[in-house]
């Protein structure tokens, strides 16, 4: 059994460096079945944390939002937290320096009993939501670096992530990764859900209403 960085190094020696899988073989010991095997490989390698990372920024006001969002639960819809609310209030009134994805982030990961109705849920039916977002990443293209935005799509039920490097965030990019994301999962989910994403979300208006580009 090899690790995930050993299958990045064969498939780097061999699809960018162009090394035989005799050289490989003799390069890493990897026997050539191995070998094989990994270059045939084309799911996105799933990377697991061995030991739990410190969150010097997080860690002191875990406790805070974990009291926001019970006591949100006695609370009307219209009063929730949204993570929007936690973070500005976590700034305002404690003077939290991190950032507000690090908040949505920590708030998908809490107990399903502390999580108010606002936020999106943590269980799916199969084929039922997708979620889709933009970032970006260094890949080596001819041989030099350069910087592209994958196109990431990730299914609810079975975590399954789809990612496609394009070259900018137009909507041309947005729909042709869509198309792409959809045919290698041989599928289009009954839902979608952008996270505020600027090239699907033309205008945010007060509570969960959306004024979308794609209507």
């Amino acid at each position: 059994m090899i690790t995930v960085e050993d299958k990045e190094q064969i498939r780097r020696a061999y699809y960018i460096e162009h090394k035989s899988i005799r050289q490989i073989h003799r390069e890493t010991g990897c026997h050539r079945r191995t070998i094989r095997n990994a270059l045939s490989d084309v799911l996105v390698p799933q990377y697991s944390l061995k030991e739990s990372r410190p969150e010097p920024v997080l860690s002191p006001v875990k406790g805070i939002i974990d009291q926001w969002l019970k006591e949100d639960e006695k609370q009307p819809l219209k009063q929730r937290h949204t993570a929007k609310r936690i973070y500005e209030r976590l700034k305002a009134e404690y003077g939290f320096l991190g950032a507000e994805p690090t908040i949505r982030k920590y708030i998908g990961q809490v107990p399903r009993e502390l999580h108010s109705e606002v936020f999106i849920p943590l269980s799916y039916a199969p084929g039922q939501t997708t979620q889709v977002d933009f970032g970006e990443a260094h890949a080596i293209i001819g041989g030099r670096q350069t910087k592209s935005q994958l196109f990431c799509m990730k299914l609810g039920y079975s975590k399954q992530p789809v990612a496609v490097a394009m070259p900018n965030q137009s909507q041309e990019s947005f729909f042709e990764g869509h198309v792409r994301a959809f045919t290698f999962l041989g599928g289009v989910p009954k839902e979608i859900v952008y996270d505020n994403l600027k090239t699907a979300v033309k205008k945010v208006p007060q509570g969960r209403d959306r004024s979308s580009h794609l209507s």
